[in-house]
């Protein structure tokens, strides 16, 4: 069983802030599912719009979070990091339900299982919860992408 604190995660995912939703993984089994969570503070710069009354998480973000997840691992499975020269996308979301608001001060547990690998297509199911109930789930397909390294503000 791996786990991985924030600076493994970063490894796995070429994702940064504002838009890093997994803080910690507690546990991975590769080729079978991975569980993470992510830290839900006031801090996070969707809440001064979302609603600035009653901040919630918004659902699309909780199934981001999701997908994040299951990047991390299937790079793990995959025994890959991620990299300029590859990008890892979204290609579907089935069956998502939203069925509690995440507010500030939860911690969001996310557990994806593959469900089937075929070529370059990966499937998933993925729950978030709070405290053990289930706030969002989703049937979810992602593939690895090559792509172009291009040259940042920071030179090539």
């Amino acid at each position: 069983m791996t786990v991985l604190d924030i600076r493994g995660i970063l490894d796995h995912l070429p994702h940064r802030y504002p838009f890093l939703l997994i803080d910690r993984v507690v546990e991975l089994e590769k080729g079978k599912r991975i569980v993470g969570y992510k830290n839900v503070t006031i801090n996070e710069p969707y809440f001064a719009g979302h609603f600035p009354y009653l901040p919630v998480m918004p659902g699309v973000l909780q199934i981001e979070a999701l997908a994040q997840a299951a990047g991390i691992l299937s790079f793990q499975t995959m025994g890959r990091k991620s990299d300029s020269g590859s990008v890892y996308y979204f290609v579907g979301i089935d069956n998502a339900r939203f069925k509690r608001p995440v507010v500030p001060g939860d911690q969001l547990q996310l557990e994806v299982t593959i469900t089937r690998v075929s070529r370059s297509i990966w499937k998933y199911r993925g729950r978030a919860s709070v405290e053990g109930q289930t706030t969002a789930e989703a049937d979810i397909m992602c593939t690895l992408r090559d792509v172009e390294p291009t040259a940042t503000a920071e030179g090539p």
